[in-house]
């Protein structure tokens, strides 16, 4: 084991007593703003309740949101779900990204609700997250759980860190992808799935 696997992280015993409410109330206060004043008097209770709600997918088991609804079937032609909304918050500033999810298998023997499939991506959105590790995550849990011939999956989405500050590039997007089995192997599974997924109707 090596020394850093060993280290303590040190807590200071006033944190323990203290809200994720109680911190933004002093954060306030740092920025040169008063707490107090009417407008920002709940303010510090309403952002825990918000974040809380934004990073939600730590409290959440993704075995248990899939193996719940697996079904066992002879089909095996590619299966899409495109356009699955997506919010996010960049773990680098804490700001919003949000944008479309586009995830698709070739089963094997085995198929999962579609549904599901949605209510992963959101469980992975709703933590901190960069783009490239949520694309990797939603790919790579399917993987393992569905057993599928492949997965892909592309995430295209703006990031506010880049509109709101920064470079300020207002209509700027970021795209990654994920490709898996077939979809990594075989150029035209790949190039099927980027058509369905550029589809207009």
């Amino acid at each position: 084991m090596s020394e850093s696997d060993t280290t303590e992280i040190v807590v200071p015993a006033t944190a323990e007593s203290e809200t994720i409410a109680d911190l933004v109330r002093r954060m306030i206060a740092q920025l040169g703003e008063d707490p107090n004043r009417e407008g920002l008097r709940r303010t510090p209770e309403r952002f825990e309740k918000a974040l809380r709600y934004l990073t939600s997918g730590y409290r959440q088991d993704p075995e248990k949101i899939l193996n719940n609804a697996m079904f066992s079937v002879g089909y095996d032609e590619m299966v899409v779900v495109k356009d699955i909304e997506v919010y996010s918050l960049c773990e680098h500033h804490l700001l919003p990204f949000f944008g479309k999810c586009h995830v698709a298998y070739l089963p094997n023997k085995k198929v999962v609700g579609l549904s599901k499939i949605a209510r992963l991506v959101n469980m992975y959105a709703r933590r901190l997250q960069i783009q490239e590790r949520l694309t990797n995550q939603i790919a790579t849990t399917i993987q393992e759980q569905l057993r599928p011939q492949g997965v892909g999956v592309i995430i295209e989405a703006r990031h506010l860190c880049m509109v709101m500050r920064g470079v300020e590039k207002q209509n700027s997007a970021a795209i990654t992808s994920a490709m898996l089995g077939e979809f990594r192997d075989n150029k035209q599974t790949r190039d099927e799935f980027l058509s369905l997924v550029h589809r207009t109707q």
